[in-house]
């Protein structure tokens, strides 16, 4: 699982493990940390100062502002409504599906093994907790947590 050549690395970018992750065509900011086993796709782009722990997946169409925490085992999506094969039966390809963008604002934390639907902004500041599933955009400097997330806390 390589650093590809085509990922755009800012300056003191901290990649823990460079052989235990798998990053391609994406763009990582200034003194950003990967941790063990991320995957990092293309066209996804980090901000500087972030932190993403071990064993998150990062997909096409996220946007990571500045300075924000990923934990451990964060999944991110990008289909609404995904399907490995057309109603031919032919197997679905990039140009059968759009790429649904998330974006996640400056300063923002997600708590670990977080599932964060496709399409949802979270705001600045916000937190997400551990475990929960985003379903809706999150307010800026709100806290949810659950299943689905729900504010628990401003």
């Amino acid at each position: 699982m390589p650093v590809n050549n085509d990922v755009q690395l800012g300056s003191n970018v901290k990649i823990f493990h460079p052989n235990l992750v798998n990053l391609y065509g994406c763009t990582i900011g200034d003194e950003t940390k990967i941790g063990t086993f991320v995957e990092i796709q293309k066209n996804v782009v980090v901000g500087s100062r972030c932190k993403i722990s071990s064993h998150s997946f990062l997909c096409e169409g996220v946007i990571l502002e500045d300075e924000v925490f990923i934990g451990h085992g964060v999944m991110f999506t990008n289909d609404l409504y995904p399907r490995a094969s057309n109603e031919d039966g032919s197997l679905k390809t990039d140009t059968d599906w759009d790429v649904v963008k998330t974006l996640v604002k400056h300063g923002a934390s997600i708590g670990s093994n977080a599932t964060i639907l496709p399409g949802v902004t979270i705001g600045e500041k916000a937190i997400v907790g551990a475990g929960a599933v985003v379903t809706r955009d999150v307010a800026d400097y709100a806290i949810v947590a659950g299943v689905p997330a729900r504010v628990i806390d401003k």
